[in-house]
């Protein structure tokens, strides 16, 4: 009775009168009333049900990309990662794309060595003339359908499950998707979801710990193709389990949101989560980059695999990178290549990177790997005398792959407009692809600027001096006013005391000692031209891009974690905000004497929370 006034109600409201007429005859007919319970709108209506169903429990329904997903309060979402989610499935999508064309030869192969063999081919795959063809359904898969050859993706901590639900529709040739959380009114709001999306053939809902899921398909037949570990806060616990569940070639997406300690606020944290020393810098968001992939790449050596970053990305208020997984002892050997020591100055922020390890060719085609050669750098700064700060190890080779970023721009820009973060994703992308991949770091304008006093140079000047000298300069995605290059520092210093000649810094900023005054008092030894240069627009910056994040909402930012099932409490911001005025209010501020009453300047009189009487504590 309660599912007839519903969709009375509904229909009343948002249908047209001729079908309220048709349903409303349904209703007293309950045989043709379970045959239209099957009809495109009563799917509507049943969603509409579930929906004012559920209001009484707190849950509200989300709507991303393609997807419908109930969510509670208890269970943990975030609007602002939408532009997380929707690179996920741009990246996905080419990896799924690989998968079936790897499918489709194998068939091809078979189907040609069976010809051979002088056995009847299946005529479904060939054409008239008796060659192997693909059928079109096979050749162009669409979401929603399951497919045997397809991927097998895990999401270790879902949550609600929105996510899952996205893949479920907006990915094409997938074979299964697990849905895990450790949170069991999590794991029942993912059923519902997956019903409320009829995923109910190929995505799974899991209750279970994240590790243990990966460690029992660590086999070779048991690896998922792509792992996607998306916790609050620091994914570390789970790195050692997530590099044994990937296949060869398979995609492992990480996210990371502790930046604090990956930024350098707490280094002795960053060393024991990931393995290595962060320090705070101006490029600390892409050392934060590259400290996780040293860390993934560690995980992955012991099994005798390693990565090939395919994407890395600082976002808002998180990191996150997509990494290859590979096997094979030889190449584990060059880890230690791919490593390097940071020597930051703390004076003028010069920074020097020294490898681990050197690739030292022997005979044929053979190497020999040795510990590299060091320090490179003096005790003190050669440019301003200062001290260097030690952080490390991170990852020094490319961080992207350049051929594979084009791929998902290319997709994104034809098949994929209707992600609502799409502009944002072929920009940011695009700015990825332009960086200087065989450098690392990079230093900041503002920055520079600020060292030695001075007001800035223009965009376009600024690069066109290491373009007209024969250097290499990019932008960075990480930070805005970020000039990756591969001309040593000492020309950039070069570049600041040029610019500085006919933009003087006033004279009592250049104290005797100090940092600017030591760095413009040296001479210059390379020629430096401000003419602009034709290449010093960059192509994301000449297009109108959107090349940096802005805000995504109001108030943006980490959400706080979750509550956990059945946690009355109230929340922890709530219940201590205003501790410390409510501290401040508990104090007797009488037993003070006024400071203003005694300089005869107190407008308060008696009103004043502090006390008068001077004399009693003169005495």
């Amino acid at each position: 009775m309660r599912s007839i006034q519903v969709i009375h109600r509904f229909c009343q409201h948002q249908c047209k009168v001729n079908s309220y007429n048709l349903i409303r005859q349904s209703c007293f007919n309950p045989k043709h009333l379970l045959i239209q319970l099957f009809s495109p709108l009563f799917i509507e209506l049943r969603k509409k049900m579930e929906t004012e169903a559920v209001e009484d429990q707190n849950l509200k329904s989300i709507k991303e990309g393609k997807a419908d997903a109930l969510h509670p309060k208890s269970v943990f979402y975030n609007p602002v990662q939408e532009f997380n989610r929707d690179l996920t499935i741009a990246v996905i999508t080419e990896l799924a794309k690989d998968k079936l064309k790897e499918s489709e030869q194998e068939i091809v192969k078979t189907e040609t060595d069976k010809n051979k063999d002088g056995c009847e081919p299946d005529m479904s795959t060939t054409d008239s003339n008796g060659d192997v063809q693909m059928d079109d359904d096979d050749a162009k898969p669409v979401p929603g359908v399951k497919y045997e050859n397809g991927i097998r993706i895990l999401e270790g901590l879902a949550a609600s499950g929105l996510r899952s639900m996205r893949f479920g529709l907006e990915l094409a040739g997938v074979k299964e998707i697990i849905t895990n959380d450790f949170d069991k009114t999590a794991v029942e709001i993912i059923e519902k979801n997956i019903e409320r999306n009829n995923l109910q053939d190929f995505v799974k809902a899991s209750y279970g710990d994240a590790s243990m899921i990966m460690y029992q398909n660590k086999g070779q037949t048991d690896r998922f193709d792509v792992i996607d570990v998306d916790p609050y806060g620091s994914p570390s616990q789970f790195l050692d389990s997530a590099v044994q569940a990937v296949k060869d070639g398979g995609i492992l997406c990480v996210t990371c949101t502790d930046m604090a300690v990956l930024c350098g606020n707490s280094g002795e944290t960053c060393n024991s989560k990931y393995g290595a020393m962060s320090i705070k810098t101006k490029y600390c968001h892409e050392m934060a980059l590259r400290i996780l992939l040293q860390c993934i790449e560690s995980h992955a050596n012991r099994y005798s695999r390693y990565i090939e970053p395919v994407i890395s990305l600082s976002v808002d208020f998180y990191i996150r990178v997509f990494v290859k997984l590979h096997t094979g002892q030889k190449k584990v050997k060059e880890s230690i290549t791919k490593l390097s020591m940071i020597y930051h100055c703390v004076g003028c922020g010069a920074f020097t990177l020294q490898k681990l390890g050197l690739k030292v060719p022997t005979k044929g085609d053979n190497y020999r790997f040795t510990p590299a050669y060091g320090p490179p750098v003096q005790p003190n700064c050669e440019h301003c005398g200062s001290r260097h700060m030690v952080g490390g190890p991170i990852w020094s080779d490319p961080i992207h792959n350049t051929k594979f970023i084009q791929q998902v721009i290319d997709n994104v820009s034809k098949n994929m407009t209707y992600l609502k973060t799409s502009g944002r994703i072929i920009g940011m992308l695009t700015v990825a692809k332009e960086e200087l991949q065989d450098v690392p770091l990079f230093y900041v304008l503002d920055d520079l600027c600020n060292v030695v006093h001075c007001a800035p140079p223009s965009m376009k000047m600024f690069r066109s001096t290491f373009l007209n000298a024969g250097y290499r300069v990019s932008l960075s995605h990480a930070a805005k006013n970020s000039y990756k290059t591969d001309a040593p520092i000492g020309f950039i210093w070069d570049v600041m005391r040029t610019w500085v000649k006919d933009h003087p810094v006033k004279s009592n900023r250049l104290t005797p000692g100090s940092v600017a005054k030591i760095i413009l008092d040296k001479p210059t030894t390379h020629d430096v031209s401000f003419t602009l240069h034709p290449d010093a627009n960059p192509e994301s910056r000449d297009q109108g891009l959107i090349r940096w994040q802005p805000n995504p909402e109001p108030e943006w930012g980490p959400k706080p974690r979750p509550k956990k099932s059945g946690d009355d409490e109230t929340d922890k911001r709530e219940k201590f905000q205003g501790k410390r005025k409510q501290k401040q209010s508990s104090i007797d501020h009488k037993q003070y004497p006024c400071k203003r009453y005694k300089a005869g300047e107190c407008e308060y009189g008696d009103e004043c929370i502090y006390n008068h009487n001077i004399e009693k504590f003169q005495k």
